[in-house]
């Protein structure tokens, strides 16, 4: 199974920027790029901000341009969004409580998308009747289940970062804890940094963003701390004993050299161009 995860593609006003780069021709970047070279994709999944002020013109866009995709798509809200706004484009995303989360069969399991939306806050939350909804879907799958969201679930240890990270990571961590034999892989946005750990025995994952990417400053203790490094995003490989997620710096202007080799044999000190 192959997956493709974007996230924090902050789409805004038509030649607007944000850390001097253009987010929707980003996103367009590595849309193109994503779908070139993995058309074998078996979804594409964005992990939320889709816009960057909730503008209504951004998630019209953003749905015109998914209607070409050829893969299944799964979109997440963050706290950029506008869940109202948002929904009053993708109505059929919106689940029975009106929060924006959904299931999705896939080769090798189940998908779960996850709104972590809060009003008012940059920050994540995750209620009680998102809670008990969630516990009820991974009562119900029969197999492997892998859970999309834009908060970060456990703290990354960047003051800043996590004055905003999932405030209810003490119930949803027991939830997971609970059906942590069911749920093989978390995958989430939000901090625009490659990140990778668990919680309690659960994998989670994170790329950097399709736009402007972050910087681990642990001194930091009162701003965000940004950086000038490649635009990315993940793919995603899984068969029915691993989960490896590759970060692609797509927006990386370098050469791409193809050299060395991987035979012992050819490992010649006096042959070799290094």
């Amino acid at each position: 199974m192959k997956l493709i995860q974007l996230t924090d593609i902050h789409l805004t006003t038509p030649g607007s920027t944000i850390g001097g780069r253009d987010p929707n021709e980003n996103f367009n970047k590595a849309l193109d790029h994503a779908l070139t070279q993995h058309p074998d994709a078996d979804a594409l999944i964005i992990t939320g901000d889709l816009s960057d002020w909730g503008d209504r013109t951004d998630y019209v866009r953003l749905k015109e341009t998914l209607s070409g995709v050829s893969v299944p798509v799964e979109l997440c809200i963050g706290n950029h969004d506008e869940r109202d706004v948002f929904l009053s484009v993708f109505p059929e995303l919106v689940d029975e409580n009106g929060f924006v989360q959904s299931v999705f069969d896939m080769p090798l399991g189940t998908g779960i998308v996850l709104d972590t939306w809060g009003p008012d806050s940059h920050a994540g939350h995750y209620c009680e009747a998102r809670r008990n909804w969630l516990e009820g879907q991974l009562r119900a799958a029969s197999g492997p289940v892998f859970l999309f969201m834009h908060h970060n679930p456990v703290p990354i240890g960047i003051a800043p970062m996590d004055k905003i990270m999932l405030q209810d990571h003490e119930a949803f961590a027991a939830l997971i804890k609970e059906y942590r034999d069911k749920v093989r892989h978390i995958f989430h946005g939000h901090c625009h940094l490659p990140l990778s750990g668990s919680l309690h025995g659960v994998p989670f994952s994170a790329p950097r963003g399709t736009n402007h990417a972050g910087w681990p400053d642990f001194a930091n203790q009162g701003n965000l701390s940004a950086s000038d490094l490649p635009e990315s995003y993940a793919v995603v490989l899984v068969n029915e004993t691993s989960v490896m997620v590759h970060m692609v710096e797509y927006g990386y202007h370098g050469d791409i050299r193809r050299e060395g080799s991987p035979d012992y044999a050819d490992w010649n000190r006096l042959t070799m161009v290094r």
